[in-house]
């Protein structure tokens, strides 16, 4: 089905009430499309029309007087009362954002063809490379969460959400298949770094992230307040994923000095792969919870956030983009996304070789930072303007979604690609995301925060970081321990 655009927006929460005449009182005949109403994905229809002359969305003629149209109302805050695509109103748009702070990472477009052309014409100059496609991949990634914030503003509370979060993670899965179709080498192992870059993105939007939208909410206001269904329900579902995460690398390293190495090798990645379908499983049942069965929950809690939102006014009188405009928006920036990020993946084993970074701390810190930049940037404005349960549902929603979709998802395409791609964390790894889901876990339970935490929980993030600047890569490891082995047997020829 796809959405209607139907020009201007009504009032936020104006009724249609039907006279005798079947005209409602807003003007509109009672065989027109209404906008859904905020909040009751319940009244979600098709529209029917008496017309027997009139065309659907894709120009077709109805058959038969009062037959459905497959076609779902835009809510009136996501109308833009235009059709088609205008470039120089879709780069106004754009440009403009959502945010200020979405304005100034648009300042940073101009690197985006600068990484391209200095890949292709100085491809020796790799310093110059990452940085360059590190620094453009923001923008990229910001347009794709502002097409996406577009796009769900034409859906009911509950898909629209769901929506942003979906496609904000594009960037993520784009990462992660570039990798995974990459053959490891003497310095890095490209697995290690998907690894890391699984839970360095859990923890990345589970502190930095949420400590970030804490500060910006306390910075207004003594207390922010959000609901108990969001915050308990999050929390569980955290502690179920960290769980599912932990079975594989307990199970390995249980067994590390018990059995051969490459027969545990082959069971950490068969164990992988179950728990990988169970945690995709898991999250597929928690979305339709969420947008099915559960939803007139989270829709009531949604329309709240939306009455107190301090920049409804404003909101409500920006320019939107299309349904076209949002489409050509994700394409064209899913497609830099791709490019980017596969010249950013191609400079690792450089960075790490001469650079000396820890390929643990290109996974588990510089790669998530850029790769969550658009939800990090919604998900604080919305703090900001004291929509905290949405702020909180972006930021549980883009965790859940890395720890029980993207991450399970890698796992299942490096099976296709015959690669051994497993959960088997490190144990520095797991440890700090095990903490860290304890720590957020209190932080929730009682459903108000201030900016302290959100210190509190930024200083957390900025420890591991350190602790994984110095978290040797697995060559070093290796070298240390065949030193080690080597010096042990010159002591023992010596005796």
């Amino acid at each position: 089905m796809a959405f209607q655009d139907n020009g201007p927006a009504r009032g936020v929460g104006e009724k249609s009430r039907f006279t005798s005449s079947g005209r409602s009182e807003t003007g509109r005949r009672s065989g027109d499309i209404l906008p859904v109403h905020q909040g009751d994905m319940n009244n979600i229809s098709t529209a029917t029309t008496p017309d027997i002359n009139s065309n659907d969305v894709d120009g077709n003629p109805n058959r038969g007087r009062g037959g459905r149209l497959g076609r779902l109302a835009v809510r009136p805050e996501g109308q833009s009362g235009r059709n088609g695509f205008h470039p120089f109103k879709f780069l106004a748009i754009t440009f403009r954002s959502a945010s200020w702070a979405s304005r100034v990472v648009n300042i940073l477009w101009p690197l985006v063809p600068a990484a391209i052309v200095v890949r292709y014409t100085l491809p020796d100059n790799y310093l110059a490379i990452w940085i360059l496609s590190y620094l453009a991949m923001i923008p990229c990634a910001n347009l794709v969460g502002f097409a996406g914030q577009e796009l769900a503003r034409k859906a009911p509370h509950v898909l629209g959400v769901l929506t942003e979060i979906t496609l904000g993670s594009i960037v993520e899965i784009v990462l992660f298949t570039v990798m995974i179709t990459r053959t490891n080498t003497d310095d890095v192992d490209y697995i290690q770094v998907i690894q890391a870059a699984i839970l360095g993105s859990v923890l990345a939007t589970m502190l930095l992230c949420l400590g970030l939208c804490f500060i910006a909410a306390g910075i207004k206001r003594d207390e922010t307040h959000f609901s108990e269904v969001v915050s308990e329900a999050g929390n569980g579902l955290l502690l179920t994923a960290g769980f599912g995460l932990a079975i594989p690398t307990i199970f390995k390293h249980s067994l590390s000095s018990a059995i051969d190495s490459k027969m545990l090798e082959d069971k950490v990645v068969s164990i992988s792969r179950s728990t990988a379908v169970l945690l995709m499983v898991a999250y597929f049942v928690f979305v339709y919870f969420q947008a099915r069965t559960h939803h007139g929950i989270y829709d009531s809690v949604f329309e709240e956030d939306t009455e107190r939102d301090e920049d409804k006014r404003r909101d409500h009188h920006q320019r939107r983009l299309t349904l076209t405009e949002c489409i050509v928006g994700l394409a064209i920036s899913i497609a830099l996304v791709t490019i980017i990020s596969i010249s950013l993946v191609d400079q690792i084993p450089v960075l790490v070789r001469e650079r000396h970074i820890s390929d643990s701390f290109v996974g588990l810190i510089l790669i998530p930072v850029v790769e969550k930049a658009a939800e990090h940037l919604t998900a604080v404005d919305e703090a900001w303007d004291n929509q905290m349960n949405f702020a909180l549902t972006h930021v549980l929603g883009a965790t859940l979604q890395t720890a029980m979709f993207n991450g399970p998802l890698v796992v299942i395409i490096g099976w296709g690609l015959d690669k051994d791609m497993n959960l088997g964390f490190e144990v520095f790894d797991l440890a700090m995301l095990i903490l860290a889901i304890i720590t957020v876990g209190q932080f929730l339970r009682d459903q108000k925060s201030n900016y302290l935490e959100g210190i509190l929980c930024v200083l957390v993030y900025v420890g591991i970081a350190v602790a994984a600047s110095y978290y040797p890569s697995p060559h070093e490891r290796l070298d240390h321990a065949t030193a080690g082995t080597g010096s042990s047997g010159g002591e023992g020829g010596g005796h």
